[in-house]
C-alpha cells in the first residue's frame, strides 16, 4: 500500500541559494540551432497578455508583426509600437508556472520591464466591476513561487517600482486603484471559506500569476509590474465578466 510522505515536496529540498542546472539561455540557444534564429533581442518592455485579447486586438488592426527571433517553444511574441514605446506582447501566458516561464525567456532574451495584465475576480467590493487593480502584495496559494523564495505568505511589488507608479493612472478611462491580491493555481476551488478568509484579510481579488511573478522578479533582480482587471463576481451573476470599457477592446 502506498505509504503517504512525511514532508510535503514543494517544500523539501530548493537550495534556494543554488542556481539551476536549466536555464532560459542554455533552453533558447538550443531552440535558435534546431529553428535556424538569428539572436536578435525582444523589446526592452514585454507585455504577457493572459486572455489574449491583447495579442487580437493588434493583430486585427495588423499593428504587429511576429518577432523573428523569438525562440520559445510554446508561444509567439509580437511587436507593437504604442506612442513611440515599442513593446512585445506574448499571448495566452495564462497561470502562475506558465506565465514565469515565459518571463523566464523574456528577460534571458534582452526584456528590462515586464508588465503583466490579467483578469482578476473581485474579493472585496471596492468598486463595481470592471476596475484596475495594481498588485503590490500577492498571496502565495500557487506553487511556483516557492521554487523561487522561502516558505511565506505574500509576494511583494519591489517598492521602488510602486512609487515611480504613483500617481501614473489619474487620467486613465478605467479606474485604478492599488492594493492585494490572491494568487491560485486552482481558479475552480475558490469556496466560500477561501474568499471569505481572504475578504477578511483585505484582500481585493483573485487571479492567477502575480505571486509568482513577484517572487521571480524579487530573486532575480527583475522589473516586474503586476495588474489585474477586475472583470467579474466569479460568475455568480448573470453579465459577468464585462471587460469594457477597455480602450483596447478587440474590434474596437
Amino acid at each position: 500500500m502506498f505509504a503517504p510522505p512525511l514532508t510535503i515536496p514543494l517544500l523539501e529540498q530548493k537550495a534556494y541559494d543554488e542556481p539551476s542546472e536549466f536555464t532560459p539561455e542554455n533552453l533558447l540557444r538550443e531552440a535558435r540551432r534546431q529553428k535556424s534564429l538569428g539572436s536578435g533581442a525582444v523589446p526592452d518592455v514585454c507585455v504577457p497578455d493572459p486572455d489574449g485579447d491583447l495579442v487580437a486586438y493588434l493583430r486585427t488592426h495588423r499593428t504587429a508583426e511576429r518577432h523573428s527571433d523569438w525562440a520559445c517553444y510554446h508561444t509567439r511574441l509580437y511587436t507593437t509600437e504604442w506612442e513611440g514605446l515599442s513593446f512585445g506582447v506574448v499571448g495566452q501566458a495564462v497561470g502562475a508556472s506558465f506565465a514565469v516561464l515565459v518571463a523566464e525567456q523574456l528577460f534571458a532574451s534582452g526584456c528590462r520591464l515586464l508588465i503583466s495584465p490579467t483578469s482578476a475576480g473581485q474579493i472585496t467590493p471596492v468598486l463595481p466591476p470592471p476596475y484596475g487593480l495594481l498588485i503590490e502584495w500577492a498571496i502565495r496559494d500557487e506553487g511556483t513561487s516557492y521554487h523561487y523564495l522561502p516558505p511565506g505568505v505574500e509576494s511583494q511589488f519591489h517598492p521602488s517600482l510602486l512609487e515611480q507608479l504613483r500617481g501614473a493612472f489619474a487620467d486613465c478611462p478605467v479606474p485604478v486603484v492599488t492594493g492585494d491580491s490572491w494568487t491560485t493555481d486552482a481558479p475552480y476551488r475558490e469556496t466560500r471559506r477561501a474568499i471569505e478568509h481572504h475578504r477578511l484579510q483585505g484582500i481585493l481579488a483573485v487571479e492567477m500569476e502575480a505571486a509568482a511573478l513577484y517572487a521571480f522578479a524579487s530573486d532575480r533582480d527583475r522589473r516586474v509590474v503586476c495588474f489585474a482587471l477586475v472583470t467579474n463576481q466569479m460568475a455568480q451573476i448573470e453579465g459577468d465578466f464585462e471587460k469594457c470599457p477597455l480602450p483596447l477592446r478587440v474590434g474596437q
